[in-house]
């Protein structure tokens, strides 16, 4: 049978409720568990100390109990028989003296018990008359008991209808029960079929006290003598000693625990305090902490400040090193702006000795993506300084600005309009979309010189990540002329930029636009 998924959850929780414990409270229960073994060795000792005095007291109840059963027993049996004798002698010749001096000599020797013969009219014809308990009538030879708070009544039936009583009273029983020797406080009861009758009652039973019960058989009509003794008592000694079992159980628990919060837990604690407060450059101070008791703490607080001096000077050289790459990277930086600057006069300067208007057209077009290439490359070197990306906003802003200041004279009518929501794109992206936007411009002017171009930018419902840009002039409406320029020069660059931002540029014949879904990274 396999175990259940519940089963498995319920044998982790307790586990990770553990684990999720203090380390203190932890030690505090692995010390409690721990010494519980001692705790109950010590009182299964107490209890097995007091489990031999009960055993030992039970003893000497049996002894004293089987004493004086044996001396009551033979008593009764011996005056049964002295009964029996006589009321048979006496129901044969209610004159027979000798028969009643006999019983009279045998019942002489228990004090205060007396006797009586009646015959079958209850005449008593020996003994004395007295008034007895239960007189129902008994059949030959036939044995009945009654006990009351005064005594035991003794009733024999005889063969001609008479019966022999005797009545013993609870004073002489109780003399005859008492045990030989030297004995305990003790208790003596006769009890038979619910009817009790004390002899001698237990004295100084208190709440705490125990008593030990024997009883025994007499032969005689059921009745039982129970004698009973107390047990070894529940004393303040006792009671005492096992509170302070439990005490001394939880205070070593206790002061263990203490030791070990005070040598370990503190100190771990702070040292985690200041480690987790330290700052990169900082040095760990471990002698603020206070004293270590632990040396093993100690030497761990040392590894601290090793591994912290030596965070620090690693740190001085990061920083170093990253001061010496700024600086490379600025200059970096500066010399490819100059070489851009220098690429874009060079191309000023002999657009303006071109000696026809194509070549000079021409020079102005491969400006126009230099300028392109220089303004991403002047925004990137902003981004590197402010660590938070490219706005595109004023990249196309700027890009929009040179294609008009390099626009050839026949395309003075040439328009460009924005409406860009400002997002922000990587160096890639950007570099992407400025070669994009300035070959489709290219293209348009290519077909109308003095076309009107509009540039969007909007970003797209429940996604955060993609914005969609999107360039509309009424010269990029489907034409022969505007096939036969974006099949022989600039289809496959426009759809190459397209695949470097990794997607699809739709163009929308009748109403002359192009539209692309582009990554952004947030929004400024």
């Amino acid at each position: 049978m396999g175990i259940t998924d519940d089963e498995t959850r319920a044998g982790i929780r307790p586990a990770a409720a553990l684990g999720a414990m203090p380390t203190g409270a932890k030690v505090f229960i692995y010390l409690i568990l721990s010494l519980l073994p001692l705790a109950l060795i010590a009182l299964f000792t107490t209890l097995q100390s007091t489990r031999n005095a009960d055993t030992e007291a039970r003893a000497r109840l049996s002894a004293a109990a089987g004493e004086s059963t044996g001396v009551l027993r033979d008593l009764l049996v011996n005056h049964v028989s002295q009964l029996s004798s006589a009321l048979e002698a006496l129901e044969v010749d209610p004159h027979n003296a000798p028969a009643c001096t006999r019983l009279a000599g045998t019942f002489a020797t228990a004090t205060g018990a007396r006797f009586a013969i009646a015959d079958n009219n209850g005449q008593v014809i020996c003994g004395q008359n007295f008034t007895i308990a239960g007189k129902a009538a008994l059949q030959p030879r036939q044995v009945r008991t009654a006990l009351t708070d005064e005594g035991m009544t003794l009733r024999i039936g005889g063969k001609a209808g008479g019966t022999a009583t005797a009545f013993y009273p609870a004073a002489a029983l109780a003399t005859i029960v008492q045990p030989s020797g030297f004995v305990p406080e003790y208790g003596a009861a006769l009890v038979r079929h619910g009817d009790r009758l004390v002899l001698r009652k237990l004295e100084g039973i208190g709440p705490l006290d125990r008593r030990e019960t024997i009883p025994n058989d007499l032969g005689l009509d059921g009745v039982q003598f129970e004698m009973s003794m107390l047990g070894t008592p529940i004393t303040s000694p006792m009671i005492i000693n096992t509170v302070v079992l439990v005490l001394m159980w939880l205070a070593a628990a206790g002061i263990s625990w203490l030791v070990v919060d005070i040598l370990l837990i503190r100190p771990l604690r702070r040292l985690r305090s200041s480690v987790g407060a330290y700052q990169p450059g900082e040095m760990l101070d471990i002698k603020r902490l206070g004293d270590m008791p632990a040396a093993e703490i100690r030497e761990l607080g040392d590894t601290f400040r090793q591994i912290a001096s030596t965070v620090q000077e690693h740190e001085k050289e990061l920083a170093e090193g990253l001061m010496r790459q700024t600086k490379l990277t600025r200059e970096v930086h500066h010399r490819v702006k100059n070489n851009l600057q220098v690429i874009a006069s060079l191309i000023n300067f002999h657009a303006r000795s071109a000696k026809s208007e194509e070549a000079s057209e021409a020079y102005a077009s491969i400006q126009r993506r230099v300028d392109a290439l220089a303004v991403v490359h002047r925004h990137h070197y902003a981004e590197l300084e402010e660590n938070r990306g490219l706005d595109l906003r004023s990249v196309i802003g700027e890009l929009a600005a040179n294609i008009r200041a390099t626009a050839p004279e026949r395309a003075q009518g040439l328009s460009v309009t924005l409406e860009l929501t400002p997002v922000l794109v990587n160096q890639d992206v950007a570099i992407a979309i400025a070669f994009l936007l300035t070959e489709i411009v290219e293209l348009a002017m290519s077909c109308n010189p003095a076309a009107q171009i509009r540039i969007s930018i909007k970003l797209i419902e429940d996604d955060d990540t993609r914005a969609l840009l999107r360039v509309t002039s009424p010269a990029l409406v489907e034409s022969p002329a505007l096939e036969q320029l974006v099949e022989s020069r600039y289809g496959r660059v426009i759809g190459g930029l397209a695949r470097q931002l990794r997607t699809k540029l739709h163009h929308d014949p009748l109403t002359g636009a192009y539209e692309a879904a582009i990554a952004i990274t947030g929004r400024p």
